[in-house]
């Protein structure tokens, strides 16, 4: 990541970012190769009005909803085939803007190409814990997704 230092403001001992550049192709590539969650994520933004994320899905995603924010997605690599609540799965391929208003169902029915990675911004900030699975047996916010700093 390079920050912006110009653009930096001090808030007690910390620098806070007005602006910062992400190398998206480089974060995607530090993904590992394996995970023991559904996703891996690394956040690049964590602001009360939005957050930025990059992710990495290892396994199918069985449905689930966000119940605090619009999700906007943006495919970086792979290939997948997505879903919305009961409509039948449709593939999504790097260079796809896939978007949907909170409590959305949906989910990942089958990785076709791997690395699947996706770039996400939640509208307003997503904690990790929001997230519902449709049937609670198919998994918990813990074995959902794992926060790593890629960058």
């Amino acid at each position: 990541m390079k920050v912006n230092s110009a653009n930096a403001e001090e808030t007690g001992n910390e620098a806070s970012a007005k602006s910062a550049v992400f190398d998206l192709n480089t974060i995607a590539r530090n993904f590992p190769v394996t995970a023991d969650t559904m996703l891996i994520d690394t956040r690049l933004t964590d602001e009360k009005q939005a957050s930025a994320r990059v992710f990495r899905v290892y396994t199918p995603v069985p449905a689930h909803y966000h119940a605090t924010c619009d999700e906007y997605l943006t495919v970086l690599s792979g290939r997948a085939k997505f879903f919305f609540g009961d409509e039948p799965p449709f593939e999504v391929v790097p260079g796809q803007l896939i978007f949907f208003k909170q409590s959305t169902v949906h989910g990942t029915s089958e990785i076709l190409e791997e690395p699947f990675v996706v770039l996400a911004v939640d509208t307003p900030r997503r904690a990790p814990s929001d997230v519902i699975f449709v049937d609670p047996s198919d998994g918990t916010a813990e074995t959902f997704i794992q926060s790593k700093v890629l960058y």
